[in-house]
């Protein structure tokens, strides 16, 4: 791609467009477009082989107005300082958009975890814990999953923070084993909200979800299961992708035999029936009744956009369009609904898990799945609502309006403390 985007300057540029319609001064929008502070460390840990290997990692915490900084952590090769800073402002409006107690944090590592044993990535996590122990707690900052990262790491930083504390304390953290005080539907929560999104999405624009066209880039565990969920809804799943490669057949995949396909194989590429020479910019350029990106940030940019054939775009990743992208699709009418939206199932449920934390007193999974709609239906209305009251150019900037407005009014009613 020829667009190269700064995910914290598109961050940013998200904010000035929807600051436009809300009433802010010059100096607290420049406190809305920067973290309040960001950790970076060198982690300093001994291999299998007796080695020493030093480890880039980072916590941000963008903003507490709302409550304590939310946020997962990722393990990836391409984490930095900047992609930081923009997860951490993202999940502060996405935590706002869903009108949920938080604020917003992000973590990362830079490692590629297939290069490390289980017992080497156990080491490097305790001793980001370490790093990390003065920084978080139950009413001060919450991680959560997210890219390379699950329940299996998630449990070794509770433990790691509970030992060092010498406490018990499993809100410190989310996206737990349920053993461990997780919660019954965490797992598909995000991909759980993408349908939602979606469902909603095509409701509001009269558009039918039977039979609809679907493409998913990305294969995760968002990706495929938002893939599940929309299929049951009716719609044919007609193209998917990892990093490995992209399949694409006509009359559509089960996408559970896809995903057990991967399961044995490593990757959904060779699924037999696929298109041969099928690649991932011809899936997020097919034309389809909906697009759902679900990898990482940047996957389509200004000029990626000009190719996109779909009608409605769903964003599962974090940041998969550029700003310039936004604008092009605005101009052809592909209808966007935002990433601070669509994927915020997770950290719906990462809430409500910290909620039955506090309590101890656990819900079922169908109490979580109900909870869960009700406040993504509710924020998509608001969403929509915002869309039509400014009369705006898309549903993006229409969240961010919302968003923005909710973290304004939390710092307004506090006052400013000098």
């Amino acid at each position: 791609m020829s667009e190269q985007a700064n995910p914290f300057e598109s961050l940013q540029e998200q904010i000035d467009d929807a600051a436009a319609y809300v009433d802010v001064s010059e100096g607290v929008l420049e406190r809305l477009k920067h973290p309040e502070r960001v950790l970076e460390t060198n982690l300093s840990v001994e291999m299998d082989d007796g080695s020493v290997e030093v480890f880039r990692a980072f916590r941000s915490q963008f903003n507490g107005d709302r409550g304590p900084y939310k946020g997962g952590i990722r393990y990836h090769p391409g984490v930095n300082r900047d992609e930081v800073k923009a997860l951490s402002g993202w999940m502060v409006y996405k935590c706002a958009v869903v009108d949920i107690p938080y604020g917003g944090g992000k973590g990362g590592i830079v490692i590629d975890p297939d290069e490390y044993s289980e017992g080497e990535l156990e080491r490097v996590t305790r001793s980001f814990a370490k790093e990390l122990r003065p920084l978080i707690g139950v009413n001060r900052d919450v991680p959560a999953p997210d890219v390379n990262t699950g329940q299996r790491e998630m449990n070794w930083i509770k433990d790691t923070y509970e030992t060092l504390e010498n406490t018990t304390a499993p809100g410190v953290i989310t996206g737990k084993a349920i053993d461990s005080g997780g919660s019954a539907g965490r797992v598909e929560a995000t991909g759980r909200s993408v349908m939602l999104t979606a469902r909603e999405a095509f409701d509001y624009l009269d558009k039918e979800m039977e039979g609809a066209s679907v493409a998913v880039q990305g294969y995760g565990n968002a990706g495929w299961i938002a893939a599940k969920l929309i299929d049951e809804l009716g719609a044919d799943i007609v193209a998917v992708s990892d990093s490995s490669g992209a399949i694409y057949r006509e009359e559509g995949f089960d996408p559970r035999d896809v995903k057990d396909h991967k399961n044995e194989t490593g990757s959904v590429a060779d699924y037999p029936g696929a298109a041969d020479e099928f690649s991932n910019e011809d899936l997020l350029t097919l034309d389809v009744d909906l697009l759902v990106p679900a990898a990482l940030e940047n996957a389509i940019d200004s000029d990626l956009a000009r190719d996109v054939d779909a009608d409605v775009v769903v964003e599962a990743a974090n940041g998969p369009l550029t700003p310039g992208a936004d604008d092009v699709l605005a101009e052809t009418d592909t209808y966007v609904f935002p990433d601070i939206l669509a994927n915020a199932g997770g950290v719906t449920v990462s809430y409500f898990e910290w909620v039955q934390n506090r309590q101890r007193f656990y819900w079922s999974e169908q109490r979580v799945n109900d909870e869960l709609e009700t406040i993504i239906t509710k924020a998509f209305d608001d969403l929509t609502d915002a869309y039509e009251q400014h009369d705006l150019a898309n549903f993006r900037t229409a969240a961010y309006v919302v968003a923005i407005q909710r973290v304004l009014d939390a710092y307004e009613e506090s006052g400013n403390w000098p």
